[in-house]
């Protein structure tokens, strides 16, 4: 098998149909009841409102609209999760191709993803963590574009995808803030585009019914939030030494079998980093700053953040490591990463 000689368009719909028809089916047959999530979130579907008492409503909207079309079939809520999670790696794959030599480093990018478990074996419960990937994807992906090409189109459709994303749960925030201290680069550079300012205008109109429903229910989402985290129910030392290094450790945890797969691609390890390469630094502050920020949230306020919380973070991380190491990556370990790919899948 020649790697120049592979078809990767094919190769990728072959993935993403794969990851489609293999974690819904699994679901379909060993389970004998949706999880609990996706119940209680087909309950609040029954009665839309613009904000629930323990999240945003994004989540019982997509519900309610799935539940309109198919009725009442598990199978449908898993493959429902599935759709999501391969729609956002397909994003990342376009995205990918702007950053990366080739399309072949692209797939990789997104390949690397099924080593990190928020992306398969969570993924059957459909719930607020899954419900925010796609528009994860979309909102770095548009905001690029809008970068890129400023374009007002790219612009309004970040920020719709944004308030979207915020709408799916509140976490959202930090990829928000993160491309906020991009843009704070940008201006200090002085190549900040003012255009970017008419993404406000979608994310706010979007956004609007649902603030307006926070205010008027004495901010309870916000207030299960706090709750969630158990800031006021631990001791010092817990909350904000201990709870700070269990965070950070299980990070690492999540990340070994992504890193181990991604030995299998790359010949030797030369970092340089050049904080000068705007597409380096982007990538470093979407997918590094967030996760800093959650840490320090951890560190100050003590909060215990759990695991499943981080389900989106590391949707580009692959794009960022391909990125620094695409020198180093041979055609005979792209061959190789292959065949262990397909072994492991």
């Amino acid at each position: 098998m020649k790697v120049q000689k592979i078809n990767v368009n094919k190769v990728l719909i072959l993935f993403l149909f794969s990851h489609i028809f293999i974690w819904t089916l699994i679901p379909s047959i060993s389970n004998t009841n949706l999880p609990l999530d996706t119940i209680e979130h087909l309950a609040w579907a029954s009665d839309l409102q613009f904000g629930y008492g323990k999240h945003p409503p994004m989540v019982a909207w997509v519900l309610e609209i799935f539940y309109q079309i198919f009725g009442n079939q598990d199978w449908v809520y898993y493959f429902l999760s599935q759709l999501f999670v391969a729609s956002a790696f397909y994003i990342i794959f376009i995205f990918s191709q702007d950053f990366l030599k080739n399309k072949i480093y692209s797939l990789i990018s997104i390949l690397l993803l099924e080593g990190i478990y928020f992306y398969n074996f969570t993924t059957p419960e459909f719930n607020v963590n899954v419900c925010q990937i796609p528009f994860w994807a979309l909102t770095v992906y548009y905001c690029w574009e809008g970068i890129k090409k400023s374009n007002p189109k790219n612009w309004l459709l970040f920020g719709a995808f944004a308030s979207l994303g915020f709408l799916s749960k509140y976490l959202f925030i930090y990829l928000l803030i993160a491309i906020d201290v991009f843009f704070i680069y940008l201006i200090l550079n002085k190549k900040f585009d003012q255009k970017c300012l008419i993404s406000l205008l979608s994310f706010f109109i979007i956004l609007t019914p649902h603030l307006v429903w926070l205010i008027d229910n004495d901010y309870t989402t916000l207030t299960y939030a706090m709750n969630r985290t158990d800031i006021a129910g631990q001791e010092f030392l817990k909350a904000h030494i201990l709870n700070p290094i269990i965070f950070f450790g299980k990070q690492i945890l999540i990340l070994i079998p992504f890193f181990a797969m991604f030995l299998f691609v790359v010949s030797k390890f030369k970092i340089r980093i050049n904080l000068k390469d705007k597409k380096l630094l982007f990538l470093i502050i979407i997918n590094l700053f967030p996760l800093i920020l959650m840490f320090f949230t951890s560190l100050l306020m003590g909060a215990k953040i759990r695991t499943m919380w981080m389900t989106p973070f590391y949707l580009f991380f692959g794009t960022l490591l391909v990125y620094i190491f695409q020198k180093q990556i041979k055609s005979k370990k792209i061959k190789n990463f292959y065949f262990v790919f397909i072994f492991l899948f």
